[in-house]
């Protein structure tokens, strides 16, 4: 539309022409909205509301008296209100470029002042401290041009090469070199643990693996070699059961000719055996019964020459004559007895071969071999 105006969004748009403004404004503000501008009689013109960079970088000699270079960046725009923007379109309207260039002026003045009422020490370790105090410091002038600050950074401190700020880092980075080393060494060494710990475990792995294949070889080795022995064992098996039964048919076989030696050799010789013995004392008793009359006779005789008193006649007679064969009875059991029981018993004598003088009789029990009867 004919005569109608609309600022951008980051711009304040300045009507001037005509009366006075509000305040004694040479010009009218309108931000954030159009207006009607008469041509000829109004001129519409705008100021930018944009945020804007300055750059600083400046040398400054510190309370030690040390020179440093220090760089910084202003970040600036003009301010909101209408008495911001009356006082910068008054001084930067025909040209808004130079608000950047004072806008470093101004600062690189209040960084000179601030750095030289500090150390290097504290420039390099607070540097907030210091971007604050030039804040605070710049504030006052930068309002009377209409101008805000949004922040401000140190970008860096240099002591123009004079080796100050190296040796004062020295320490710390031998420490920080230290503590780097030392943290490299734990890593080093927890790697070479880890390393370590790898290979164990696959060392252990590798132990079981072998082991498992050496049990399965194992198990696979007997398998086949009981398979391989169980025709060997089977045969074996079958020679011992042939040589045991053949061992039983022998001892039965044995058995046998041993109850065959009994019944053909044994229990004849010992029949033979007691036929020899019963005929050799039927023949001792024929030979000592046919010797018990010589007995009687010797006993007698020997009585012949002795001054016996016989008492009660015949009939002691009688008595003596008795105990007389008794006496050669009980001679000729003794003598049987001791003969039966006596293995040297003239076994294999004749018992027809006596001649019936008692030559075969070596010495009767109770005869002295002088013909004296027993008393």
């Amino acid at each position: 539309m004919f005569g109608y105006r609309v600022p951008a969004p980051d711009q304040a748009m300045m009507i001037s022409g005509g009366r006075r403004w509000r305040g004694g404004a040479p010009f009218r503000v309108v931000v954030g909205h159009g207006t009607f501008v008469i041509p000829f009689f109004r001129k519409a013109r705008y100021l930018t509301l944009a945020m804007q960079e300055a750059e600083v970088a400046e040398t400054c000699v510190t309370r030690q008296g040390i020179s440093v270079n220090v760089r910084a960046v202003i970040a600036f725009k003009v301010g909101n209100d209408d008495e911001s923007i009356v006082n910068a379109g008054q001084r930067f309207l025909s040209d808004q470029e130079q608000m950047s260039t004072l806008t470093g002026r101004i600062f690189a003045g209040h960084l000179r002042s601030i750095v030289g009422s500090m150390t290097v020490e504290e420039i390099v370790t607070e540097r907030q401290k210091l971007a604050v105090e030039v804040l605070d410091g710049s504030k006052g002038e930068m309002a009377k041009i209409g101008l805000t600050v949004d922040s401000l950074q140190i970008q860096s401190i240099d002591d123009m090469s004079s080796g100050y700020i190296d040796a004062m880092a020295a320490p710390h980075r031998a420490a920080i070199q230290r503590q780097a080393k030392i943290a490299q060494a734990q890593a080093n060494q927890a790697s070479a643990e880890a390393e370590q710990e790898s290979q164990r475990k696959q060392a252990e792995y590798a132990r079981q693996t072998a082991v498992v294949q050496a049990q399965y070889k194992a198990q696979v080795d007997q398998a086949q070699a009981e398979s391989a022995q169980v025709g060997p064992l089977t045969q074996a098996k079958a020679q011992l059961d042939v040589i045991a039964a053949q061992a039983d048919l022998a001892n039965q076989q044995a058995e046998l000719r041993q109850r065959q030696l009994v019944a053909e050799v044994i229990r004849p010789a010992e029949a033979e055996a007691d036929k020899v013995r019963i005929l050799a004392q039927v023949a001792l008793d024929r030979m000592l019964i046919d010797q018990l009359p010589q007995i009687v006779k010797e006993a007698a005789n020997g009585l012949a020459g002795a001054n016996v008193n016989v008492l009660n006649g015949a009939e002691g007679m009688g008595e003596l004559t008795a105990g007389l064969v008794a006496q050669g009875l009980t001679i000729l059991d003794s003598v049987k007895r001791s003969l039966a029981a006596s293995p040297t018993v003239r076994a294999g004598a004749d018992p027809d071969s006596g001649d019936g003088d008692g030559d075969d009789i070596r010495a009767l029990p109770g005869s002295s071999g002088d013909g004296e009867a027993p008393r």
